[in-house]
């Protein structure tokens, strides 16, 4: 697994409850969400992650969710260009963020859109999905620019599949060739040769859990995916995400 040193957040902004969703859970609390976010930021410290906090920004309801607005490996970043066209003034200040860590930056270009929630790194293998949010030009750009620094890629076409946002919405990468899947995602052929932890349609917003160096993020109030976790010997650490999952929101995001 790469160890990661560095990560990048971005404070909840006043206009936070105005952001895309699809969800019918009641508009977020904003000081609660903020509370969230601080005990988030503080499991990543725990993790060993330094953060760079990016200050909110009342111009983009949606800009918490900045995994969205690029892709980063060890060689590159992406900077993306979201689907949703509300998202895509967010771009220029992650970019801005990116700089420091990393030499020259790249860009997908229209009319190709795409989303970082759509993206799964797997080791050295990339599964793309083609949502709602990333098409077909996206995913082909990501794809080709991956390719240089020796990445395979995969698509995977969920569009077919209703409440799914974004593949990451029901896919994590824990390491060592295990996957978490929701349920009714899992028959597709594409993830044959990984170990599939499946998680129950009763929990599957809990599926988008984060796997930070010794730990694995999981969202809590979902205990039989955290068992299950427990008993292959992750350790977890569970956060509420009650606000967040209203604006369809995850912990990759």
């Amino acid at each position: 697994m790469i160890r990661f040193q560095h990560a990048i957040v971005r404070t909840p902004c006043s206009s936070f409850a105005e952001g895309l969703t699809a969800a019918d859970m009641g508009k977020p609390d904003l000081d609660l969400a903020l509370e969230q976010h601080s005990a988030y930021c503080a499991a990543l410290e725990q993790c060993g992650v330094t953060l760079t906090i990016m200050e909110p920004d009342p111009r983009f309801p949606d800009s918490t969710f900045v995994e969205d607005t690029a892709v980063l490996t060890s060689h590159r970043a992406i900077i993306t260009h979201p689907g949703a066209s509300s998202r895509r003034g967010e771009v220029s200040n992650v970019a801005q963020n990116l700089s420091q860590f990393y030499p020259s930056l790249q860009t997908i270009q229209p009319p190709g859109t795409l989303d970082g929630g759509d993206i799964c790194q797997a080791g050295n293998h990339f599964f793309i999905g083609i949502s709602e949010r990333t098409n077909i030009d996206g995913a082909q750009q990501l794809a080709r620019l991956l390719e240089q620094d020796g990445y395979s890629s995969s698509f995977v076409d969920i569009r077919g599949f209703e409440g799914l946002l974004h593949l990451k919405s029901s896919l994590a990468y824990l390491g060592d060739q295990r996957l978490v899947i929701t349920k009714g995602v899992e028959d597709l052929s594409i993830f044959e040769g990984y170990e599939i932890v499946y998680v129950d349609t009763d929990e599957y917003y809990a599926a988008n859990c984060v796997r930070v160096n010794d730990f694995v993020l999981l969202a809590a109030g979902f205990p039989k995916i955290a068992a299950k976790l427990s008993t292959l010997g992750y350790q977890t650490q569970l956060l509420e995400m009650s606000e967040f999952q209203k604006m369809d929101g995850g912990l990759s995001c």
